[in-house]
C-alpha cells in the first residue's frame, strides 16, 4: 500500500508520462495484463487509457490490476496510473522515505 507521500510522487513523475496502452472493445484480458506486467518490470509506472468505447469501468480496471499486485496511483478522467516495483528496471524510482 503506498502512502500519500509516494502518491503524490508518483503522480509527479507520471505527470511528464504518456500512455503507453489502451484498453479498448476487447476490455481487460490476460494479455492485457501480461504487456503491463511486463512493461511495469522495466518502467515501474505506467499510464493506460481508457478508450470511450470500452466498456471497462474504473472500478473493474483498479480491481483488474489489484489482483496482480499492481499499486494504483490515480484515476484522471479516463486515464489509469499504476505503480509495481521491480528489481530489473532501467531506471528504478526512488520512493520518499517512510517515517
Amino acid at each position: 500500500m503506498l502512502t500519500p507521500k509516494e502518491k503524490a510522487y508518483l503522480k509527479s513523475i507520471a505527470q511528464k508520462e504518456k500512455a503507453t496502452f489502451q484498453i479498448g472493445k476487447e476490455g481487460l484480458s490476460e494479455n492485457l495484463l501480461n504487456d503491463v506486467l511486463n512493461y511495469l518490470n522495466k518502467h515501474e509506472i505506467i499510464k493506460i487509457s481508457i478508450l470511450q468505447n470500452s466498456m471497462v469501468e474504473k472500478d473493474d480496471a483498479i480491481e483488474f490490476f489489484s489482483e496482480a499486485d499492481i499499486e494504483f496511483v490515480q484515476f484522471i478522467g479516463r486515464v489509469l496510473i499504476l505503480y509495481k516495483h521491480s528489481d530489473n528496471a532501467k531506471n528504478p524510482i526512488v520512493l520518499p522515505k517512510r517515517k
